[in-house]
């Protein structure tokens, strides 16, 4: 089976519209810019080697799609990686290894296959039907020290409760937290100081 990974740029409050620019005309497109330094970006190299297979939203892969055919060398072996997109208005595309998903039992039969594991970036709308599935096996977030009040946020309406366990986190210079989550089961409760 393979695992599903997240990797999300999110601010304290949760948002992670237009964190690499401005999109959409969302007014604060571009916010994880100022927090980008050397170590996040050896953080981000080190997450996307080796290449994997991915799974993305129909507006991520097309801003992927425009970019990374021509500009490989930002992301050796990207372009021969399966690029999985779940889209109900998209069914084909001239960057090689697209295919194209339509349902979430498409997502459920990729993950029962054999292959690499595969990440998703951006995507939040993909993200939150996979939360809701509990088709998510590990969440790596990039989280800024930044409120915006508003935007799309990762955890919305149908995440289902799970409990995820601390593999890894680091803190950059620019003060983003960097933390790597492995699903581990349902929650548990239980009483303060019992």
């Amino acid at each position: 089976m393979r695992k599903i990974i997240v990797g999300s740029f999110i601010t304290l409050d949760g948002v992670i519209q237009a964190a690499g620019g401005p999109e959409d005309g969302f007014q604060y497109g571009g916010w994880s810019a100022p927090y980008y330094d050397e170590a996040l970006d050896e953080i981000a190299e080190k997450q996307k080697q080796p290449a994997r297979d991915l799974l993305l939203g129909r507006k991520t892969f097309e801003m992927f799609a425009s970019f990374f055919p021509d500009h490989e060398d930002i992301w050796p072996g990207v372009n021969d990686v399966t690029k999985y997109v779940m889209s109900t208005t998209l069914d084909r595309s001239d960057w090689k290894n697209s295919v194209f998903l339509k349902s979430v039992d498409d997502i459920k039969n990729i993950k029962k296959s054999e292959g690499s594991d595969i990440q998703v970036h951006g995507s939040g709308n993909l993200v939150q039907t996979l939360l809701k599935h509990d088709l998510v096996d590990e969440i790596w977030l990039l989280i800024h020290p930044v409120t915006l009040g508003i935007g799309n946020r990762l955890f919305g309406n149908g995440t289902i409760p799970a409990a995820f366990r601390l593999i890894e986190s680091i803190a950059t210079p620019s003060g983003v937290i960097v933390a790597q989550y492995k699903r581990a089961g349902e929650v548990k409760t239980g009483i303060m100081g019992a």
